[in-house]
């Protein structure tokens, strides 16, 4: 590549590919540390309690074992903005499988069998770990993830809708999920004096370096974060989790490094799930289609330990144009582990219950479901009344109906065949915030030559690495062969982490800011590198600051060809096809793989995924990759992920959105309405089992 030649927008290879394939790649279990030992969780075998007693004299008297720890013997740690972290501080147990003792161990088997020989005796207290939506306890919480409102409403929803000439009113339903990223979470803990060092599975180095920081007592400065390479998170490892706290627990407790690992059963009530939403979607409209009033109400469930209440109901508040609005989230704590993060938290599950709703009313009015769509398209945000600093909806349900071929469909439901399969297409829309963050980053030109490039971001295997190396080269006007980004420690300053789909936009922005700045004093120089190297460092803080105010979003439209067994109600996907306008799309590879990866995601949610609630223990059944089946090659047969030129001026210098989590937000919904397209069966609760397609019609 030449200096002239530039690098965003071209389908650049993974720079740190060779390293991963080859095992030169270090994850957060391989760092090469000495006098390491081994830590092994205890988990709570009552969902709710309190622990009267832990037994270790069993596990001590074995060879090899080094200590047991309970909330007795552990130093107290400071306040957490996350009760969740608050490991081994209290003896109350808050719900099945939360860490209540752990033992410390020379080997990995010593430590797991150390484990398995501690006695806890519990206060056993009664449970309840299943969500109903007509439980009184059920509340509004003030604000819910991101801080949204927890409700909105303008106009006078309930009388629109009692005079629309057509309404629709349907209750969905979608189950907790798990994350389940190739990497289970691990950590090795360091401690040397009062500093702490941890090679984490990590989505944000400087974030959780910071939380931890806090929780410890210590400053800043003191805890050093290790991610060089991440496999995979989805949200989970977005910020740190009960097992990285026992992890420096334990490391403190014995005086050397110990390394833990956790299990992929473990995860399961470890780490975060997806919550389970029951929706109800009220829209009333006009004849012609156009929307009177929206009504779109979400119960979801937290723990008793924290608050979490997931967007779910937030796409609604900006997608389709209606005069009377009211959208609600309601919330039951119960004796469950506390639900997180995951890939697109809120947009998810709320964009399948308002797009199957959209296609219901589609159905009731006769009308196409893309022209119903465009029917009612905003020219402003309809919540905030901001203008959309960019919005094309339309274009890409448009673009997608070109290329899907939308204009051969009978839209019938349940006449076509073949042999025994029912053949079905359906539509879905996607929505995604564009959320941005500052950061910081530095540029340095070595004496030979090369530059280096450091910003506190984390590759979770989304291709950020190379993606940003991308930006770097151009900003530099040098060949992509002579710049090397460095990502995944916290010591390189302030970052935001990988998630919310902010990770491109923020650190490409400082990445940008701080090679311009130093192409700036290259030229001043007349390209002369000092003896010793020259480095500048840039913050975008300010710039974030100066930003207008407007409503940014990426948009997507997802089509679904599906087939469905007349016999068994088996559902086979055959083709998804997605187009998507997010921006400017700096790495035409790595984004297709990431808007394919999403859509994978929202196909597997949509026939797979549902973890188990086994309400006499307080425990999901299914949590182990065994009987919680995520979506293989084999249910995958074709997918196609397109994008639009988008121009967004008012984003970031840059001109990137963001595309991780778009490519799941409505994929589910695309599939549902195409099993009803297919059968005449309108499934509303996800996962679409074969059971709920040959149980009939559930249209009145």
């Amino acid at each position: 590549m030449t200096t002239l030649e530039r690098s965003v927008g071209a389908p650049v290879s993974r720079v740190e590919g060779r390293d991963k394939v080859t095992g030169a790649a270090l994850y957060a279990y391989e760092y090469p540390v000495r006098d390491v030992v081994y830590a092994w969780a205890v988990q709570s075998t009552v969902a709710r309690g309190r622990v009267r007693a832990v037994d270790g004299s069993a596990a001590l008297a074995q060879p090899d074992v080094l200590a047991v720890l309970d909330s007795g013997s552990v130093p107290q740690l400071h306040h957490a903005d996350d009760p969740e972290l608050a490991v081994l501080q209290s003896p109350e147990v808050a719900h099945r499988g939360q860490i209540v003792a752990a033992v410390v161990a020379t080997t990995l088997e010593a430590a797991r069998e150390g484990a398995a020989a501690v006695r806890v005796e519990y206060d056993e207290e009664e449970h309840d770990a299943l969500l109903r939506a007509d439980d009184p306890r059920i509340y509004v919480p003030d604000a819910v993830n991101g801080g949204f409102p927890g409700e909105l409403e303008s106009g006078d929803v309930e009388s629109a809708l009692a005079t629309a000439p057509v309404a629709v009113d349907a209750t969905y339903t979608t189950p907790p999920e798990h994350a389940c990223p190739m990497e289970p979470h691990a950590t090795i803990a360091v401690w040397e004096g009062d500093t702490l060092t941890l090679y984490n599975g990590d989505q944000g180095p400087w974030v959780s370096a910071t939380v931890l920081a806090a929780l410890f007592g210590l400053p800043a400065e003191s805890v050093h974060i290790v991610a060089d390479h991440v496999g995979g998170g989805f949200g989970s490892k977005g910020l740190p989790r009960p097992p990285t706290v026992l992890a420096a627990l334990a490391a403190r407790a014995v005086g050397r490094p110990v390394k833990l690992a956790v299990t992929r059963q473990q995860m399961f009530t470890m780490v975060s799930y997806r919550t389970p939403t029951v929706q109800r979607v009220r829209l009333g409209a006009e004849k012609d289609g156009r929307l009177t009033a929206i009504w779109h109400d979400a119960v979801q469930q937290s723990s008793r330990i924290a608050e979490f209440c997931e967007q779910t109901v937030t796409p609604t508040r900006v997608m389709y144009a209606a005069p009377n609005r009211r959208t609600t989230h309601r919330l039951l704590r119960l004796d469950v582990p506390t639900p997180s993060w995951m890939r697109a938290p809120g947009e998810t599950p709320g964009m399948f219950a308002l797009e199957s709703a959209m296609d219901e009313l589609a159905y009731a009015l006769a009308m196409d479901p893309i022209e119903l769509r465009v029917a009612n398209e905003p020219s402003v945000d309809p919540e905030s009344g901001l203008p959309f600093s960019s919005r094309n909806l339309v274009a890409c349900l448009r673009e997608g109906a070109a290329r899907f071929g939308w204009d051969r469909r009978d839209p019938t439901p349940g006449v076509r065949r073949d042999g025994r399969w029912l053949l079905g297409t359906g539509v879905a829309a996607s929505n995604y915030p564009v959320y941005l963050m500052p950061a910081t980053a530095t540029a340095r030109v070595e004496p030979d030559g090369r530059f280096l490039v450091r910003i506190a971001a984390a590759d979770i295997g989304t291709g950020a690495r190379t993606a940003l190396t991308q930006v770097a080269a151009d900003e530099l006007g040098a060949p992509l062969d002579q710049v090397t980004v460095e990502v995944g420690r916290s010591a390189y300053g302030a970052a935001p982490y990988a998630g919310g789909s902010l990770g491109m936009g923020s650190w490409g922005w400082a990445v940008g800011k701080a090679c311009r700045a130093l192409a700036a004093e290259l030229d001043d120089r007349s390209r002369a590198v000092p003896p010793g190297g020259l480095e500048v460092r840039a913050d975008t803080t300010e710039d974030f600051r100066a930003r207008k105010n407007l409503s940014r979003y990426s948009f997507g439209a997802q089509f679904a060809d599906v087939r469905v067994d007349a016999d068994t109600g088996q559902v086979r996907v055959d083709r998804l096809l997605g187009v998507f306008a997010a921006g400017r799309i700096i790495n035409a590879r790595t984004a297709r793989s990431q808007l394919i990866g999403g859509m994978c995601m929202g196909l597997s949610m949509a026939l797979h995924e549902t973890l188990e609630m086994d309400p006499r223990f307080g425990d999901f059944a299914n949590h182990d990759l065994a009987t919680y089946h995520v979506a293989a090659h084999a249910d995958i047969r074709a997918v196609e992920a397109h994008w639009l030129e988008e121009q967004d001026e008012e984003l970031n210098p840059i001109g990137a959105k963001g595309i991780g989590e778009l490519g799941i937000v409505g994929t589910a919904a695309a599939i549902a309405n195409a099993v009803h397209h297919a059968t005449g069966v309108r499934v509303r609760d996800l996962p679409i089992l074969l059971e709920r397609v040959r149980s009939g019609p559930a249209t009145a």
